[in-house]
């Protein structure tokens, strides 16, 4: 079995694989200051839970944005596991063109992304990831990773009004029922939610105008379904995404 590992800032999310079918997945926080034998505890309990034995899994392939985990992760699938893992970037890498000023600058997890829709779905293809900040990025008609926008994600953004409006309280990500709020949380998640929808449906608007041409959008991330039920855009969710893209790049290793 392949243990497949997408580290990000705020979770990391693991997909256990047989073959090309997904057996389990989970989704844990980040911590900065795990060491190995949290993780290696923390993990081995995930999949004996699954009823999945460690031993089972023969090889680990990691995506991470958190360059301070890669040391305890490595030590962590090393002790663990017994085996050396498969890093992207590293000692693996994608099999896809990137058409970016410097390709050393763009995050593991959106080249990923970008290689497995540019397999799953019909080129042109926009992929929106909402993550700790939101990410879109672009694939060409001929499969190669153009580039894309970044912006900060829906949390950040809440976290923000907490922290510098004095009488704003911190709030859960919810959708509310109706755009004018009657109170103040009502009237924080409306502008968030519904905020943060048109902007997703205006940048990829921009960014179909460029192309000109349509485009197939998907969608991927924690807050993707709930973005997606109001977008006027976006035409998929797809959740495992990212770990799709790690089971691919692993099997075109060679």
């Amino acid at each position: 079995m392949l243990l497949a590992m997408d580290v990000g800032n705020t979770n990391i999310v693991l997909g256990v694989y047989e073959g090309k079918k997904l057996r389990a997945d989970f989704r844990i926080a980040t911590n900065l200051r795990g060491m190995a034998d949290d993780y290696g505890i923390l993990i081995t309990n995930l999949l004996e839970k699954q009823n999945l034995k460690p031993e089972g899994i023969k090889d680990i392939v990691i995506c991470s944005v958190v360059p301070p985990l890669m040391k305890s992760l490595e030590d962590m699938s090393k002790k663990y596991f017994k085996l050396r893992p498969m890093i992207v970037g590293v000692n693996i890498s994608p099999k896809i063109k990137i058409l970016y000023d410097n390709p050393e600058e763009v995050g593991s997890d959106r080249i990923v992304n970008a290689f497995a829709a540019s397999l799953l779905y019909e080129c042109p293809v926009i992929i929106v990831d909402f993550g700790t900040a939101t990410t879109f990025d672009v694939i060409s008609k001929d499969g190669d990773y153009l580039g894309g926008a970044i912006t900060p994600g829906i949390g950040i953004s809440l976290e923000a009004l907490f922290q510098r409006a004095a009488k704003l309280p911190r709030i859960n990500i919810v959708k509310p029922k109706r755009v004018i709020g009657k109170n103040t949380v009502e009237s924080m998640q409306s502008g968030v939610v519904f905020g943060y929808v048109e902007q997703v449906d205006g940048i990829v608007r921009r960014i179909k105008e460029e192309l000109s041409s349509e485009a197939y959008v998907v969608a991927t991330g924690g807050l993707a379904e709930m973005i997606a039920q109001e977008s006027k855009t976006i035409k998929e969710v797809n959740l495992n995404l990212t770990l799709e893209g790690l089971r691919m790049t692993y099997e075109k290793r060679k």
